[in-house]
């Protein structure tokens, strides 16, 4: 078998393998149906486009973007870790 024959015979087996098949269309059909509503329906009902109502350029979008996920997060921490310091520290004093 040469280099040239490989894609013809792979392609050959699976369309074998998927005309014998019986049970499997419909498993395959459950599958497909299932991918399709999670991935079309649930995008529409519970992933709304945010940064596309909130922003009007993509740069914008890209500085929101930027501000919340390292100066904002950033921030976050170290006002947490420094809020969980200053509370051991009254406890100690205390």
């Amino acid at each position: 078998m040469t280099l040239a024959q490989i894609p013809k015979t792979v392609f050959s087996f699976y369309r074998d393998g998927f005309a014998a098949m019986n049970l499997g269309r419909k498993l395959w059909m459950i599958i497909i149906i299932k991918l399709f509503v999670i991935f079309a329906v649930l995008k529409l009902f519970f992933f709304p486009d945010y940064l596309g109502t909130k922003f009007k350029t993509d740069r914008q979008r890209a500085d929101y973007v930027i501000d919340r996920i390292t100066l904002t997060g950033s921030a976050d921490v170290s006002a947490q870790t420094d809020n969980i310091f200053a509370h051991h520290k009254q406890k100690e004093e205390n």
